[in-house]
């Protein structure tokens, strides 16, 4: 237990610091970012604020769909956007091209491994990846489907209100998938099968298998 915790944490601290520097790449950003900036332009509440905000939003989403959350899933949402805050704090903004490229490079990457720490933790998908397995579920359509038909409709309404959509969003869905795929095995914590158990978290194993994970249609993404 103390294992599994440390990792979810350690994960969830890391995903907000992927988020952050890809962020200061500044050539675009992960669909639900893209919506988080879009409407941050507005409110201007500042980005963690606005992440916790969604997270909590998209967990109201989780009722109809009877998706029930784990103790990882409520970190998840309370956690990533303080998280993402001390990594935009802390990382400069408005560097030469370079290192931009080399910020989202290395954004991705954390990303990529974070997501394969929390999720591998086995506490509960992150709130947007519930929603996706939770819809899942219940409509019976496939993954990639469902989240494609999200993380359009996310990323659209983003760029309507100004958030920053670049050769980094699709750089960002096509690479996370194949990242995310071995870092999901590769940090999952293996425990013993018990089959008498109902799993207390539905979708949780298409979440392990790597279908949720942040923004690719490949494998489906947080938790975000």
């Amino acid at each position: 237990m103390t294992r599994r915790l440390s990792q979810l944490l350690i994960g969830l601290f890391l995903y907000g610091l992927g988020i952050a520097l890809i962020v200061r790449g500044e050539i675009g950003v992960a669909p639900w970012d893209v919506l988080t900036q879009g409407i941050d332009s507005h409110t201007h509440l500042g980005f963690g604020l606005i992440t916790v905000l969604m997270s909590a939003v998209v967990l109201l989403l989780w009722i109809p769909i009877r998706q029930k959350p784990g103790i990882g899933t409520v970190l998840n949402a309370l956690l990533v956007g303080p998280s993402a805050d001390v990594g935009l704090w802390l990382i400069p903004a408005g560097q030469d091209l370079w290192l931009r490229v080399i910020f989202f490079a290395a954004g991705l990457l954390v990303l990529a491994v974070a997501t394969g720490l929390y999720i591998g933790a086995h506490f509960g998908p992150g709130p947007r990846d519930g929603l996706m397995t939770g819809l899942h579920r219940r409509t019976g359509w496939r993954i990639w489907v469902v989240r494609t038909g999200i993380e359009v409709v996310v990323l659209g309404i983003g760029w309507l209100l100004g958030g920053n959509v670049g050769v980094g969003t699709v750089l960002f869905a096509v690479l996370v998938g194949p990242l995310c795929n071995w870092t999901i095995p590769f940090f999952a914590i293996r425990r013993p099968a018990r089959p008498e158990v109902t799993p207390a978290h539905p979708g949780l194993d298409e979440a392990l298998e790597g279908s949720a994970v942040p923004s690719a249609p490949s494998i489906d993404s947080p938790a975000n």
